[in-house]
């Protein structure tokens, strides 16, 4: 049997990626690379998806005009904190995430088959792509960033402007970069373990 060798990640690296990381409503107004877009997915890309289907999709906006074709589809609460961020991610999924499936699940080619059904390949885009995005979201913390996902936006407007055409579909926006204490909540409670979870 071989001996297992992994061990815990450090406390410390625990702690920026889940304990005490917050949904930040404001950041540093420093530009942020947009070689840092290629290194967050480089490192989130590795996470599992079903048959590794890989349907998330990422519109990374760097720069003063992708932000204003997105603020006016965002709600009034996070218009501001939008256009503000150095960087705004559209979390989003294809739903011809299928036609990929030959070069990504190379060893079984004709299991593009099992997605040819809308609502199957609906299903598997969103529940997959939701994967994704969080993947995305933890690599980001993982290389020094906040996050602020949002949900307040017109889905419809969002699909309009960026992904007309095409079977891409919004999921959610995220901010990235360096956040601030600005209008930064107190941290809020979560479910004890007893209340979220059993052991069978």
């Amino acid at each position: 049997m071989t001996e297992r060798t992994e061990t815990a990640l450090p406390a410390a690296t625990l702690d920026q990626l889940f304990r005490t990381a917050r949904t930040y409503n404001a950041f540093e107004t420093d530009a942020l690379a947009q070689a840092l877009a290629h290194d967050i997915y480089e490192l989130m890309k590795w996470g599992p998806t079903a048959s590794n289907c890989n349907p998330g999709r990422f519109v990374f906006l760097t720069t003063p005009e992708a932000r204003a074709r997105l603020a006016p589809h965002m709600s009034g609460g996070n218009r501001a904190k939008t256009l503000a961020a150095p960087i705004n991610v559209i979390m989003a999924y294809d739903l011809n995430f299928a036609e990929k499936i030959p070069f990504l699940f190379p060893h079984k080619p004709e299991s593009k088959d099992w997605f040819a059904k809308p609502e199957v390949a609906m299903e598997t885009a969103f529940r997959n792509g939701s994967l994704q995005a969080a993947y995305l979201m933890i690599a980001a913390r993982a290389l020094g960033l906040d996050c602020g996902p949002m949900s307040g936006f017109k889905e419809s407007g969002v699909n309009e402007e960026f992904f007309k055409g095409t079977g891409w579909r919004t999921n959610f926006i995220c901010n990235i970069g360096h956040g601030t204490q600005e209008n930064l909540f107190p941290r809020l409670p979560r479910l004890p373990f007893d209340e979220a979870c059993q052991i069978l």
